[in-house]
């Protein structure tokens, strides 16, 4: 009986030894395993076991990248002026060995190199060049940092300046640059403003004036277009009338010549003799004449013929 107790606590005493021999390391994570003192291996994630009272996990390194924010640094800059800048560094444990046995405190050591560097930049730089290089300043400083934690067993992937802050009274003299520099950019802004404005008003009129002269003279072409078509109306309308009226004159002139030849014609097959044709030749002329006419020249020969009537005329009246 005591013999099977001894079994059982035996069992259990390895049982306890062995789970504390057991180590799991968990995934992005490795541990530095020492045997009597000395470097032996590295874990990496999974299940390993040691000797007991061998064998001693020296350090547990993570794998991550990880974020070291550092707290702000004095630094002077090359014009004397004297600023506090945060760093925030971006780093990655590429070699476990290296990380445990390359340097003390390798969070420290990687604060204190970037304060150093730091210092080292911007004391080449003025104010406003440190101002507006930050990006020149985080690629300087990186590859400063990364190629000294390289014995350490330390991948710097990235570095930047946090914050900068300059003392008060350069805030505030900054702040008033910036407030006239924005007072100054309105002012400009509002008088080009008003230069366009005046600018597409002048447009505007010139269009417009130029809009109306282009309306008058196009009215002026169309009225004078319809005085020229008016006149030519009128006139070939007087020129009708005048052709109207002289056709007619003619027509009358024709009428009565034929009238008077026919008279003749008709004299003629009558037998009559000179002096009856004569005569009809003078009632012609007064027939032409029609009253209308002060002064009528009548021909030599109707003349004694009208004279023959005229002493006709006193006889029959001394016979009656």
């Amino acid at each position: 009986m005591n013999f099977l107790i001894f079994i059982v606590v035996v069992v259990i005493l390895f049982i306890l030894l062995a789970i504390s021999c057991a180590n799991i390391v968990p995934q992005e994570n490795a541990f530095v395993l020492e045997r009597f003192g000395r470097y032996r291996t590295t874990w990496d994630a999974g299940i390993h076991f040691k000797v007991p009272f061998v064998d001693h996990v020296r350090r547990r390194v993570l794998l991550k990248e990880q974020v070291a924010d550092f707290a702000p640094q004095p630094v002077i800059t090359k014009d004397n002026v004297t600023m506090q800048i945060d760093s925030v560094v971006y780093f990655k444990v590429m070699n476990p060995h290296d990380y445990a046995y390359g340097v003390e405190n390798p969070i420290m050591a990687m604060e204190n190199l970037t304060a150093t560097t730091l210092r080292n930049i911007i004391g080449d730089m003025e104010l406003d060049q440190t101002l507006t290089s930050r990006e020149a300043i985080n690629s300087q400083m990186l590859q400063t940092i990364d190629l000294a934690t390289d014995p350490w067993g330390i991948k710097v992937t990235r570095v930047e300046l946090k914050n900068i802050q300059p003392p008060t009274a350069i805030r505030e003299s900054m702040e008033k640059q910036m407030k006239a520099e924005r007072e100054k950019r309105a002012a400009i802004l509002t008088a080009e403003g008003q230069k366009q404005a005046m600018i597409l008003e002048a447009e505007g009129k010139k269009e417009s004036a130029v809009l109306n002269a282009e309306a008058e003279k196009q009215a002026t072409i169309l009225a004078a277009e319809a005085e020229k078509q008016a006149t030519i109306l009128a006139a070939e309308a007087e020129r009708e009338k005048e052709i109207k009226e002289a056709e007619g004159r003619a027509e009358a002139i024709r009428s009565i010549q034929n009238a008077t030849a026919d008279g003749i014609r008709a004299v003629k097959e009558a037998g009559a003799d000179d002096a009856v044709i004569r005569l009809k030749s003078l009632e012609a002329f007064t027939a032409a004449a029609d009253g209308k006419s002060t002064k009528i020249i009548i021909p030599s020969e109707i003349q004694g013929l009208a004279g023959l009537a005229k002493g006709i005329t006193e006889s029959i009246k001394d016979k009656e």
